[in-house]
């Protein structure tokens, strides 16, 4: 296989990376929307965990976009 082929395959996985935040992202704010419909009064308790936990899978996809750019440029 040529470098530039696996390259684009390599961009092709990072795309993968991507669905997968965005699957983190949605169970995270599904959750915390039925915590809250659920317990209303504990909506600051869990805003907090909320977002640090949308940070975190946010970060992931950043790093799999930078992947994305390297090998984008390798190719």
């Amino acid at each position: 296989m040529e470098a530039a082929a696996a390259a684009y395959l390599g961009m092709g996985l990072c795309a993968a990376g991507f669905f997968g935040a965005a699957i983190g992202i949605a169970n995270i704010f599904s959750t915390t929307i039925e915590t809250v419909g659920r317990q209303p009064n504990a909506e600051g308790r869990v805003a907090k965990y909320c977002w640090i936990g949308f940070a975190l899978v946010e970060a992931v996809a950043l790093y799999a976009l930078v992947l994305a750019f390297i090998l984008m440029g390798k190719a």
